[in-house]
C-alpha cells in the first residue's frame, strides 16, 4: 500500500488522463495536444498509447492556459514557462551549491 500512497505523492506520476487534465486545467484536450506539439509538456503514454500527465505538467499547462488567455502567443508562452522552469532550477542547484561551501571564519 505504501507504494501507490507514494505514488500519489509524487508530483511526477502521471495519474491524470486528457480529459481529467483538461478539466483540471480548465482548457480543451487540442490545448493539452497544441503543448504537446510546443514541447512544453510531453505526456506519458499508457500501454495502449493513452496521454497521462502528472501535477507538475498541469501546473506548467494551467500557467500556459492564463498566460494565453491574457493574451500571450502560445509559442511566446511556452518559451517563457520553459526559460522560467530552467532559471528557477538554476537557481536550486546554486542554492544548494552554497550550501556546501565551507564557511570562512576568519
Amino acid at each position: 500500500m505504501a507504494q501507490s500512497d507514494d505514488m500519489l505523492n509524487d508530483d511526477d506520476y502521471p495519474a491524470y488522463t486528457m480529459g481529467r487534465a483538461a478539466e483540471i486545467v480548465g482548457a480543451s484536450q487540442d490545448f493539452l495536444r497544441r503543448l504537446d506539439e510546443e514541447k512544453l509538456i510531453i505526456p506519458f503514454r499508457s500501454g495502449g498509447g493513452h496521454r497521462r500527465y502528472s501535477r507538475y505538467q498541469l501546473r506548467l499547462a494551467a500557467r500556459a492556459r492564463e498566460m494565453v488567455d491574457q493574451g500571450t502567443a502560445l509559442e511566446a508562452a511556452c518559451r517563457i514557462i520553459v526559460l522560467e522552469d530552467q532559471l528557477e532550477e538554476a537557481l536550486r542547484l546554486n542554492r544548494d551549491h552554497e550550501c556546501r561551501q565551507p564557511t570562512d571564519a576568519t
